[in-house]
């Protein structure tokens, strides 16, 4: 049964003040003195502050905490190509989500351009305003040029989420259910059923896992990926076989992993039970998977079976990356994020959830138990500690890989952060609770 129906969700973005973000001032602005100091005359103590030394914006502006959703609307969740206006609804409840679970500001930036290198000039140009570049929702394979020039040319961190979100996310399930399994990640034959951003970042995130490339059976539209097609973009040769094996159904036989970024139905119980067993299938076509929970238990009982779906056991859902990634990236101003960040990302992903479960998360959840096993490989996206422990690991990968501009006490940091988070969710808890809306 639907969470919400059509009417529900349209009241909840319309209802009250129009859309899910506002900007407040972070300061008091009521008195002749404070109009002074934060504009004119006082602002230009700070201005002159800067200019001497570029460092202190982050002492005296909120550069430090604020990240640009920016998207051109091309690729917009599984809607398409849908525009920049149609993209601000999922750019603002990013930014929502960058605010609600790891305390970022963000402004949503919805650009009306789909040549990338006027993409790629505009975004740099923002750079003075921004501590970090949040990429969402730019259809491939110009997300990857995107992404590619604004690393190697900007000063500041750039991710474009649909790509790594889903592969550090997934690529700390693997770790987990690769260990339950007993299997060597070296040894394992994948088959990965689409080819778009999602998918290539993925194997490309589990190559860096240790995964060879040789291993990895890819599929898009056209069938299987391989040296004798000759209508291949340079990110999809990356993964191309040296022949053709056939279909999905050809090379899952004896496979260890399946990974779906497709389309919903493609497998059925014949195919799960052609691998080997145990076998491991994150299914992740939102919303419908590639096969359902139930289908996937029903051909293999110990099969590893994780979805984007909230609703069934081991969600990959990227809340649970790039907001915790952000933070530890900001925290020690990084200048980028890195490999070593992301796969420190998804290592302290799969350590949490070998952790014991609080029992307030168990009540969040509405279950009496859950615990590390195959249906527990991935911690709950709602798992208050996930900031205490993914945070911590990406500013240390930043310090430790030379990208942080500045050292911090990790000692210290961890319990920073859970001070930091209960004292945001208060603030917004009673600034919603102005606007009196129940939902």
């Amino acid at each position: 049964m639907p969470l919400f129906t059509p009417r529900e969700s349209l009241d909840y973005h319309s209802m009250g003040r129009k859309g899910k973000l506002e900007v407040v001032p972070a300061k008091p602005c009521t008195t002749q003195k404070h109009l002074s100091m934060a504009y004119s005359p006082g602002v230009a103590n700070s201005c002159l502050e800067i200019a001497r030394d570029p460092d202190q914006v982050f002492s005296y502006t909120n550069k430090g905490n604020l990240v640009a959703v920016i998207s051109n609307g091309t690729a917009v969740l599984g809607l398409g190509n849908i525009g920049p206006l149609a993209a601000k609804p999922v750019m603002e409840g990013k930014g929502v989500l960058f605010k609600a679970f790891a305390d970022i500001d963000v402004y949503d930036l919805n650009i009306n351009q789909s040549d990338p290198e006027k993409f790629i000039q505009w975004v740099k140009m923002v750079e003075p305003t921004f501590g970090g570049i949040n990429l969402e929702d730019i259809k491939a394979p110009e997300c990857f040029e995107i992404e590619e020039t604004l690393i190697r040319e900007m000063d500041i961190p750039v991710f474009h989420d649909d790509q790594h979100g889903t592969a550090i996310i997934s690529g700390a399930g693997l770790l987990n259910a690769l260990e339950i399994t007993g299997k060597n990640i070296q040894d394992i034959k994948m088959v990965v059923s689409g080819a778009g951003a999602a998918a290539i970042s993925c194997c490309r995130f589990y190559v860096s896992m240790g995964l060879p490339a040789e291993n990895i059976f890819m599929y898009d539209t056209r069938g299987l990926i391989h040296q004798g097609r000759s209508d291949l973009n340079p990110y999809k040769k990356q993964f191309a076989q040296a022949k053709d094996h056939g279909g999905i159904q050809d090379t899952l036989r004896g496979a260890d992993v399946f990974i779906g970024l497709s389309v919903k139905d493609l497998l059925n119980r014949d195919m799960v039970r052609s691998m080997a067993r145990p076998a491991i299938i994150f299914a992740m076509a939102n919303p419908d998977p590639e096969i359902s929970y139930h289908e996937a238990k029903a051909a293999d009982p110990e099969c590893i079976m994780g979805t984007g779906r909230s609703d069934f056991p081991n969600q990959v859902n990227n809340v649970s990356g790039f907001p915790f990634i952000f933070r530890g990236a900001l925290d020690v101003r990084a200048r980028g994020i890195n490999e070593d960040m992301k796969l420190a990302a998804a290592r302290s992903l799969a350590a949490l959830a070998k952790e014991p479960v609080p029992e307030e998360i168990l009540e969040a959840y509405g279950v009496g138990e859950m615990s590390f096993g195959p249906d527990y490989v991935i911690p709950k996206p709602l798992d208050p500690r996930i900031v205490e422990w993914e945070a911590p690991a990406v500013a240390r990968a930043a310090v430790q890989s030379g990208l942080a501009r500045t050292g911090i006490d990790m000692d210290s940091y961890q319990q920073s952060l859970k001070t930091r988070m209960a004292e945001s969710q208060k603030r917004i808890r009673e600034f919603i609770r102005s606007y009196s809306l129940n939902f």
